[in-house]
């Protein structure tokens, strides 16, 4: 089953993140706030996106490695094996992110968002509006 398909970035992260290292491993564990520049052509697509909503940004997470299947869960090598499917490692054959975040500003083509733990220069491939959370969870 080989099939091929192309992602078109819509934009880029900018951040103060510059390493793997130093970016914490989810948004809520001390990410910091980042901007989203959008490629001017998207700019139609942000109709409807206003300041405090909660949107899901995705990324392409373009310093991960694509041959992994099996990964230390949160790199800790006291944890078990485990296939990169039941994990949310950034290692995977198609490194896609997946990143709720709210947005805090928007400057023409560019969105202030936080938290997010994605790296300056992360390609970002869409951006969707975020459903409600669960409020009996």
């Amino acid at each position: 089953m080989s099939i091929d398909y192309t992602l078109t970035p819509i934009g880029i992260v900018r951040s103060y993140l510059k390493r793997l290292e130093d970016a914490p491993k989810q948004g809520h564990e001390g990410a910091p706030d980042a901007w989203i520049e959008l490629d001017a052509a998207y700019t139609a697509g942000l109709e409807g996106v206003k300041v405090g909503s909660e949107i899901i940004v995705i990324t392409w997470l373009h310093q991960a490695s694509r041959d992994m299947l099996q990964v230390h869960p949160r790199g800790n090598k006291n944890l078990p094996l485990t296939g990169v499917f039941g994990t949310r490692s950034p290692h995977r054959p198609n490194p896609l992110g997946i990143h709720r975040v709210k947005v805090l500003a928007i400057e023409g083509t560019r969105l202030k968002v936080g938290p997010l733990e994605a790296l300056d220069g992360t390609p970002v491939v869409d951006i969707k509006s975020a459903m409600p959370r669960d409020r009996d969870a």
